[in-house]
């Protein structure tokens, strides 16, 4: 019987953290899972990660495992050393642990040592979900197509489309994540469901812009607006609202509609950058207009560049 490396098994350092050994477990049992796997030695492969799994769970196992570290190798030949008098009983269940196992762990020569079920906790799984402006501001609810694995009727494993309605709050952000407890990837032998992420993706808009919680707006203003100073109205989120344009305000002026972002607490504001927009020459009257301007008042917006 050879020495079996349990840490070689689950591909971790011998000083990892109980976190690590976790973490490699579930990783690596979703590899092997029988019931999911295409590798062709999976169940074995399996087995034996619930076997290290199982000792390196646990303090007394894995301190008493570690004392043949300085004694033996992977593959070399394993003998109990003379002193060996650690002890380990479990409820007979589905099946049994290696040899390698039975004479580390086991009462006497000759007695079963059985496996305890590895009860682990099903994976986190996510998805994206794409939402407009105005459902973040009032809240909306979407069904979420989950892919689930399952055992059927013949015992291969079938891949089954569940319909998850879900309810986003009002007041959501880009990119923020919403946990649902529970509804990710089933447990493996009993153990709980992992839980479903959703990540939250704001649809392009044709004149609002998200920033965390803050919404901005390009406004396109008259040179007169902006010149003598106008009110005007505003598009926004909740609804079009009036507001104060500065008299001599220029192109590229930032403003603040304060509260009319997104709702939280506190909620965001708008930002309005004003945009000016000249009105085109597009007959004589026009032209001749602006040759008026041109003569009544004159300027060069370039002269800081000479």
């Amino acid at each position: 019987m050879r020495f079996e490396d349990y840490y070689e098994v689950m591909g971790v350092s011998r000083d990892a953290s109980d976190e690590d050994i976790k973490r490699a477990y579930r990783r690596l049992a979703r590899k092997y899972h029988p019931d999911v796997s295409k590798e062709a030695d999976a169940e074995e492969r399996f087995k034996e990660l619930g076997e290290a799994y199982e000792v390196l769970k646990d303090a007394d196992k894995r301190a008493a495992y570690d004392q043949l570290g300085s004694r033996y190798k992977a593959g070399e030949e394993f003998r109990p050393p003379p002193d060996w008098n650690f002890e380990f009983t479990a409820e007979p269940e589905t099946a049994a642990f290696s040899e390698f196992f039975e004479n580390l762990f086991g009462r006497g020569a000759g007695e079963r040592v059985y496996r305890r079920p590895h009860r682990a906790r099903g994976f986190n799984t996510s998805a994206e979900v794409a939402i407009t402006l105005e459902e973040a501001v009032a809240g909306t609810e979407r069904t979420v197509g989950l892919e689930r694995v399952e055992r059927g009727s013949d015992g291969r494993p079938t891949k089954r489309l569940q319909q998850l309605n879900v309810k986003i709050p009002a007041g959501v952000v880009d990119g923020q994540q919403i946990r649902l407890a529970g509804q990710g990837e089933p447990g493996m032998d009993g153990g709980p469901s992992g839980d479903l992420f959703l990540h939250l993706r704001f649809l392009p808009h044709r004149w609002f812009r998200a920033d965390g919680r803050d919404i901005w707006l390009e406004l396109p203003v008259t040179p007169w607006e902006a010149a003598l100073g106008q009110t005007v109205r505003v598009p926004t989120l909740a609804g079009k609202v009036d507001m104060r344009i500065p008299k001599g305000s220029q192109s590229g002026r930032e403003l603040r509609l304060k509260g009319k972002g997104l709702p939280g607490r506190p909620p965001g504001d708008q930002r309005i950058v004003l945009k000016m927009v000249t009105p085109p020459a597009t007959g004589e009257a026009e032209e001749s207009f602006y040759r008026e301007m041109a003569a009544k008042m004159p300027m060069n917006p370039r002269a800081a560049m000479e």
